[in-house]
């Protein structure tokens, strides 16, 4: 696919993992009163919350004009849950230091 094509998908996965995952994990930890959760159980539950997204991944399932949209979308998705548990989303790592600083 070209990257016009792409484009507005990326930039909400640039955005969704620590927008939607990391920020919903916070609070769960919070509100549970967890104050030093380990990297692993951050991440952990950032993936949780990410994964209730799933639905949006197939969206365009049923429209075959969308049809290598839709595969580009579940390997994204696959991607950035990969990334999460490894430790290479650098704006979860952030909000994760960030939690244990203030939360």
């Amino acid at each position: 696919m070209r990257n016009d094509e792409v484009f507005e998908i990326d930039r909400a996965y640039d955005l969704l993992p620590h927008v939607v995952g990391a920020s919903w994990a916070t609070i769960w930890f919070r509100m549970n009163k967890i104050r030093r959760p380990s990297q692993e159980e951050f991440r952990r539950k950032v993936v949780e919350y990410f994964k209730i997204l799933d639905p949006l991944v197939n969206a365009y399932l049923q429209d075959e004009n969308l049809k290598e949209m839709t595969v580009h979308i579940k390997n994204r998705h696959q991607e950035e849950i990969e990334r999460i548990l490894a430790g290479k989303n650098q704006e979860i790592e952030k909000r994760y230091k960030r939690y244990l600083d203030y939360g």
